[in-house]
């Protein structure tokens, strides 16, 4: 069963912009850290952005000033707008949870895919030069 649905993935030139959406139950959105994480072929999953129950957000370096991760309450998702995307940016997009756990105190574990439990079935990311 795959709780976790994303959207909003497709192809755009070097410097365009895509907005990400990963709907959710009410309960793992309501009381556990959320991610966006991304693997490109041959490469490892890396994490993106990471939202608290608190609205506290964690970037990597690569999208910080690019990408911003929210949270809709009204809708239950968690978003990740992309700005000024680039071609190293291309990858499968995945949104995960820590169902039922907030995001970990330390700073280089809210970015680790090991921290994270469920998983959703991604969704796609070009992005041409």
């Amino acid at each position: 069963q795959v709780d976790l649905v994303e959207s909003g993935g497709g192809s755009v030139q070097s410097g365009g912009s895509l907005r990400l959406s990963c709907a959710t139950p009410r309960y793992t959105y309501s009381t556990s850290c959320m991610g966006w994480f991304r693997q490109a072929p041959g490469e490892e999953r890396e994490g993106v952005a990471t939202i608290d129950t608190d609205g506290s957000t964690t970037y990597a370096d690569s999208v910080k000033g690019r990408f911003t991760i929210s949270r809709d309450n009204a809708k239950n998702t968690v978003n990740l707008e992309m700005n000024s995307l680039k071609p190293e940016d291309a990858a499968m997009y995945y949104c995960a949870s820590r169902l039922p756990l907030s995001c970990p105190t330390e700073a280089h574990r809210r970015l680790s895919w090991h921290e994270f439990s469920q998983w959703g079935q991604g969704t796609q990311v070009t992005v041409s030069s």
